[in-house]
């Protein structure tokens, strides 16, 4: 009995389109992206020491491209929409949201860092500094900027697909066909 509640609540995760379950699959898919997005830039940042900017902006970009993935097969289900609109929408808030992280950091990072009592009193170094900074402006951005328009933009058709997929075409950016294996 206890099983088949567990495989029906797994088979409600994995493929339920309700709100409940979109963002359960949503929380579960930034969560893994964030960590990917954090370790990438924490690692540049601590140990190949470049610059806050730098290292926030190599954890977006690897991050994203994870989160594009994810979204689009597991989280949204997104199978109905063209996934060239997908992928330039999403570059498109992806951009946005590169932005704000790499350059919401380096300001917070540069506005706190020489905070005595940060150093002192809690005893924060500067990596611990960008850490915090790096997690606070993260946070902020995921909840205010990229699920709002993922959910609402990016993995749902709207009436700019058709003009992004003109302009794709006349790039010469095209869908190929997938041939048929006999």
């Amino acid at each position: 009995m206890m099983k088949k509640q567990l495989h029906k609540v797994t088979e409600q995760f994995i493929h339920d389109n309700g709100v409940v379950f979109t963002l359960l699959r949503s929380g579960a898919s930034a969560q893994l992206c964030g960590w990917i997005d954090m370790i990438v830039s924490f690692v540049f940042f601590a140990f190949l020491d470049a610059t806050p900017w730098l290292s926030t902006a190599t954890g977006a970009f690897v991050g994203g491209v994870f989160n594009c993935i994810i979204n689009y097969r597991f989280t949204f289900h997104a199978h109905d929409v063209a996934w060239r609109a997908v992928i330039t929408k999403f570059i498109f808030v992806w951009v946005g949201s590169l932005l704000l992280n790499s350059f919401g950091t380096q300001i917070l990072y540069y506005m706190v860092r020489d905070w005595h009592w940060l150093k002192f009193t809690v005893g924060l170094s500067d990596d611990g500094i960008f850490l915090v900074a790096r997690l606070f402006v993260s946070l902020v951005v995921s909840l205010a900027w990229n699920f709002l328009l993922q959910r609402n933009f990016v993995f749902r058709q709207s009436r700019i697909d058709q003009y992004i997929l003109r302009v794709l075409d006349a790039m010469g950016i095209k869908e190929r066909k997938q041939c048929k294996q006999n």
